[in-house]
């Protein structure tokens, strides 16, 4: 139900999800830029899932965090986000986790070489049948799970990349994202070095928004019909919930937030896209 803003052609603004909650039945909420910013939770957010909550509507989280979907719950506990406040959680890197089990590591074969930060994403692997190597020459496909420390560049990979690509290794990806506010600082995702990969001419398999699988994944377990995607991502959020055939509000206080300064900056960021939100949001309120 895309609705216009009454003087313009963007999308109708809203101060919080109050305003549309009725027309709605379930919500899938991004995390990093919507819910909380890497550290800590946004002013709002705990207000608003109590909120939700006490609106009896469904609330899966889907991240495209390269981590087991139990480890983002951990840490969101730790944040001050309790499990009751929402019903299930779904990452990028739990749907890598199943694909390996399924599929990839018997296609492909068994010998990993990981470009990510081992020990912090390791549960991407974890029960598996697996060999992380220490070198591509080594490897039957490299797992794409971001940098080794949010400091560094993307051109300090580039090496690894050559690697991996005169090895002629395929990729997988954990994390489309290609960049993250961590709190006020720029950082580089996963998907900064698949794009790159790509263009040197490597394969690269995606799990993760904005891909199709992720959105079935949680709409089979919230299993209601009125569902509305909230993120702060034009090529991964608004893009996955329009694939997925979901309504959707932008963020605009997220990973945009340099773009969007005012109204001709805000239009010229919807026109470089085939697919609009239904809706803008300064923050992820009630």
């Amino acid at each position: 139900m895309a609705m216009l803003a009454a003087n313009s052609n963007l999308p109708k603004r809203i101060r919080g999800l109050e305003e549309i909650a009725p027309f709605y039945d379930g919500f899938i909420l991004d995390l990093w830029g919507v819910v909380h910013d890497g550290v800590k939770p946004f002013e709002h957010t705990v207000e608003t899932l109590q909120e939700l909550k006490r609106a009896k509507r469904i609330v899966w989280l889907l991240s495209n965090a390269p981590r087991r979907a139990r480890i983002v719950a951990e840490k969101l506990s730790d944040m001050g986000i309790p499990e009751d406040l929402y019903d299930g959680v779904l990452t990028s890197g739990e749907a890598t986790w199943m694909a390996l089990k399924e599929k990839y590591l018997e296609k492909w074969g068994r010998r990993c070489f990981h470009l990510g930060p081992r020990e912090k994403d390791a549960s991407l692997y974890e029960g598996l049948i697996i060999d992380i190597v220490e070198t591509p020459e080594e490897a039957d496909f490299v797992l794409n799970s971001g940098v080794y420390d949010f400091n560094d560049t993307a051109d300090k990979y580039q090496p690894i990349l050559q690697a991996c690509m005169d090895r002629g290794l395929p990729m997988l990806c954990a994390n489309p994202d290609r960049i993250v506010h961590v709190e006020d600082r720029l950082v580089i995702c996963p998907g900064t070095f698949a794009d790159t990969y790509e263009q040197m001419g490597g394969t690269v398999t995606y799990f993760g928004k904005p891909h199709r699988g992720v959105y079935s994944l949680c709409l089979q377990n919230m299993g209601v019909q009125k569902v509305l995607a909230v993120g702060d991502g034009m090529q991964t959020d608004i893009a996955g919930a329009t694939g997925a055939g979901l309504d959707s509000v932008l963020v605009t206080s997220g990973i945009h937030r340099d773009e969007v300064a005012d109204e001709n900056r805000l239009q010229d960021l919807l026109r470089r896209y085939p697919y609009r939100p239904a809706y803008l949001m300064y923050r992820f309120c009630w």
